[in-house]
């Protein structure tokens, strides 16, 4: 397949420089997915998608162009190259655009130390809807549980090669195989649902799926009876499954295309304190058998493990080769791209720092205030970093888990909330973001 793919990118190449680009770079990917969700004990769907997408940029002095087909004979391909390139004619010039330099290019990776994909077969859809069943039956043997809303078995393959006329040529493959369900408590106004899900590259890593279904099942038991908070100025715990969630706002926020277009609330804020001293956010690409690695970026740049935030201070944004030129820096190799788009900079595996507490010791710490399981809807300023969400969870009063409570919003400034976080020590090490739970002191609650 790697070998179909890297004759693909070269065919793509030649096309364009063929079509009178100056440069050019390609990509194709060939992927394969099932899916089967599960309902009421029978099945409700099964979906299965599988094919080839070629992309190509064609650069004519400094003006670029992108087309995409999931046709892949000759005909297409010299097609896509004449459109491209007529295209790039008319498009705006744009000093920042260009091949990164072949001085710069990875020349060698070892994928086995990746690890990504899983040498096994491809599941049989039998076994994935077998998956589903015993996910959803597990849910609904749990007492309280008055039915599943959905129960679902995946599975995917997938293999990329990116080519470039400056000289790079390189590709890889990842899999991934995961379980979820979503179980419902009560019955009408009174429902309450949640949630459990698990992913991993390798399928003999996965959980068993009668354990997903029971925690899932456990979860929405545990959000019975729920009830409005009070409203006024707590603190608030962002458990584990969501923590990455609020972290999130901050590596967007240092992303080079937002600091670009002046729309982060982190744009002055390089070299300052993001985070309270001790903490810090730390990329590895490199990571085995995690979904966010990989060799090479999408502009053929070797990939490197670096610090975002070092003992709370911010050491640099994530950067292209596009980005980096317009702020006059160096790319940090995160371009990542699809065949119909440009590079663009985007993050890959992080870890922030744990803390040595458990996240029930935060609690007590804590003594009254709001621990956040969920959140709906999003209400964020990218520009000035005011925040506020829906949220749902558990009242703590003295450190225990109170009752359970939906239906409020949370707000703050991210700026200020981030610079007040105490960590736990609880965050899953098989996940591309490793958060722990965060305690925030002071956000303002509006409940009942």
């Amino acid at each position: 397949m790697t070998e179909r793919l890297s004759h693909l990118t070269e065919a793509l190449l030649a096309a364009a420089t063929k079509a009178g680009a100056d440069a050019s770079d390609a990509i194709a990917v060939d992927g394969t997915s099932v899916s089967v969700d599960v309902r009421g004990g029978r099945l409700e769907q099964a979906e299965r998608s599988e094919g080839i997408e070629i992309g190509l940029r064609v650069l004519i002095g400094k003006r670029q162009a992108c087309v995409s087909a999931s046709d892949i004979s000759d005909r297409t391909i010299a097609e896509m190259a004449e459109r491209a390139a007529a295209m790039a004619r008319e498009a705006p010039e744009d000093e920042s655009i260009g091949l990164a330099d072949p001085a710069d290019l990875a020349r060698a990776w070892d994928l086995a130390a990746l690890d990504l994909t899983d040498p096994t077969s491809e599941p049989a859809a039998a076994d994935l809807e077998e998956d589903a069943r015993r996910a959803e039956a597990a849910a609904l043997n749990v007492k309280g549980v008055s039915q599943c809303q959905a129960a679902s078995a995946s599975y995917s393959r997938r293999h990329i090669h990116i080519a470039a006329t400056n000289g790079f040529s390189g590709g890889y493959g990842r899999t991934g195989r995961s379980v979820s369900a979503v179980a419902i408590t009560g019955e009408g106004l009174k429902m309450e649902r949640d949630w459990a899900a698990e992913s991993r590259t390798y399928q003999s890593d996965l959980p068993d799926a009668a354990e997903v279904g029971a925690l899932a099942g456990t979860r929405a038991v545990e959000r019975a009876g729920a009830k409005k908070p009070k409203t006024g100025a707590y603190p608030v715990i962002f458990d584990e499954r969501i923590a990455s969630g609020l972290i999130g706002h901050l590596l967007a926020a240092a992303n080079g295309s937002a600091v670009m277009r002046g729309s982060s609330w982190l744009r002055d804020a390089l070299g300052q304190q993001v985070l309270p001293k001790g903490l810090s956010i730390h990329e590895n690409p490199h990571r085995p058998r995690i979904s966010g690695s990989r060799p090479f970026d999408a502009e053929g740049l070797p990939t490197v493990a670096r610090d975002v935030v070092r003992d709370g201070v911010l050491m640099g944004w994530t950067l292209d080769l596009g980005t980096a030129r317009r702020l006059g820096m160096t790319s940090t190799a995160n371009a990542t791209r699809g065949p119909s788009s440009p590079p663009s900079p985007s993050i890959s595996n992080i870890a922030m720092t744990q803390g040595d507490k458990s996240r029930e010791q935060l609690m007590e710490e804590m003594g009254t205030g709001l621990l956040i399981t969920s959140m709906i809807g999003a209400s964020i300023n990218p520009t000035t970093g005011d925040y506020s969400r829906g949220a749902s969870g558990f009242w703590v009063e003295k450190g225990q888990i109170a009752y359970p409570v939906n239906e409020c919003t949370i707000a703050g400034n991210l700026r200020d909330m981030l610079m007040r976080i105490t960590p736990a020590n609880d965050a899953r090490g098989h996940l591309s973001h490793v958060v722990p739970s965060l305690l925030v002191e002071g956000l303002t609650l509006a409940g009942e």
